[in-house]
């Protein structure tokens, strides 16, 4: 078996399972937010009982983080939902907004709050749950419905899905990151090309990649239908993990024999920095191709693009230089931010480099990549052609239908914040 089936044999005490069948598994974690919260706790007290309590306060997570900064009244009223539902059921894990507790983007806070186990079922109520999946366990997003029944049961059914493997190859050059390997990937594969299966990553270059950056690469799992994706967990994510709780765990490794619906190998030498084109994550081009496109405004952030690996590698480009666009920097969590002010290149922090280079710093939350609430960035801007490191770029994805987002790197996106139009990182890196 490959990993993601181990997992589910194990949670489901099984032995062994094979994709296609279905089987119910105990979960290990659910997490929720501001968004989808509020209504699986409505159907989790419909269906359980006003006076129902979750099967384990210890094992549920919630943290605010979509529509938080805003005067929207609707949107408050979910926090206060969440605030009073985790003072009822004496939740230990609510990350309050306006609180020293309060997180951010609820999937880093996640990796790193230590709830990233290797080889346990992580269950979220956001499609992006995939990104946990980057320290060796099966995380994947359900509805409201599904993460209800699981309060008040610890359970849920899942089909076991089919896995492809994506093995990149070979070191991983300077200007790529592993948005570049992602969007190759999904501009190869299609939306659709991994609906309801695993993707499983591997090879020399995904190991030589930070936690950070492995978050990247199963956070866009779902960007082409996948169910979950994951890695094998090594040193570095047991490094990270140890270093963040002291939880127990037993990581999981697929077989020699495992089987797969498909092996997919890249040598990553021959890749270029790529762009997802408006308007779907997968009409991918080269950067060369679009190079020169007039650019309105840049944006660094997201679950996708707002850790610091990804803040370091924009620094890098902008340390001297000053933006021609609207440039925002949008830290993930409260703990990324605090870090832009502590961690230097040659000796001036990461913070000052961008507030040097012009950027604005918003705080740190999904902000625009959700757009929301009038008032949530994003919102009010119509007709404007923006170069982002978040994952989606639908019609209305960050707030205007009218607008043009193109996907890529922090290094692309920096490289291009710096000229005004799209920049191949290649031309700027020294």
């Amino acid at each position: 078996m490959n990993i993601t089936e181990k997992i589910i044999a194990r949670n489901s005490g099984r032995s062994r399972v094979s994709p296609g069948d279905n089987v119910w598994i105990d979960v290990d974690v659910l997490m929720t937010h501001d968004v989808c919260g509020p209504p699986a706790i409505g159907i989790f007290k419909r269906e359980f009982g006003e006076d129902a309590r979750v099967w384990d306060a210890d094992r549920l997570v919630i943290m605010p983080d979509h529509y938080i900064f805003t005067a929207d009244k609707h949107a408050n009223r979910n926090v206060d939902v969440l605030r009073a539902f985790a003072k009822e059921q004496n939740l230990p894990h609510y990350y309050d907004v306006g609180t020293d507790r309060y997180k951010g983007v609820c999937h880093i806070g996640l990796a790193e709050e230590g709830f990233n186990l290797p080889g346990t079922v992580l269950i979220g109520t956001d499609s992006h749950t995939c990104t946990s999946g980057a320290f060796g366990l099966f995380s994947t997003g359900v509805g409201n419905t599904d993460a209800a029944l699981i309060m008040g049961t610890g359970k849920i059914w899942v089909k076991v899905p089919e896995t492809m493997k994506f093995v990149f190859e070979g070191s991983l050059p300077p200007y790529l990151m592993a948005k570049d390997l992602i969007l190759t990937v999904i501009g190869e594969i299609g939306c659709d090309g991994a609906t309801y299966r695993t993707m499983e990553f591997d090879g020399e270059a995904v190991f030589d990649l930070s936690m950070e950056e492995r978050m990247t690469l199963t956070n866009m799992a779902i960007e082409a239908g996948g169910k979950n994706g994951v890695i094998a967990p090594d040193d570095v994510t047991f490094d990270y993990v140890r270093s963040r709780t002291d939880r127990t765990f037993d990581p999981v490794y697929s077989d020699p024999d495992a089987r797969y619906h498909s092996v997919r190998t890249y040598d990553v030498s021959k890749i270029e920095p790529v762009v997802a084109k408006p308007h779907s994550p997968d009409n991918r081009a080269n950067v060369s191709e679009v190079e020169g496109t007039r650019l309105d405004r840049a944006y660094v952030g997201s679950c996708t693009g707002g850790k610091l690996e990804d803040f370091l590698a924009a620094a890098g480009i902008l340390k001297g230089e000053k933006v021609r666009i609207d440039t925002f920097i949008v830290p993930a969590t409260t703990e990324v931010a605090r870090q832009l002010k502590t961690t230097e290149i040659d000796g001036v922090s990461l913070l000052q480099i961008f507030l040097d280079a012009g950027c604005r710093v918003g705080e740190s939350s999904c902000a625009a990549c959700l757009g929301g609430p009038i008032d949530t960035f994003g919102r009010t801007h119509a007709d404007e052609v923006v170069i982002s490191t978040t994952n989606r770029n639908f019609p209305g994805r960050m707030g205007s239908k009218q607008a043009s987002v193109y996907l890529a790197s922090p290094l692309t996106v920096a490289a291009s914040a710096v000229t005004g139009v799209i920049t191949d990182p290649r031309e700027v890196l020294v």
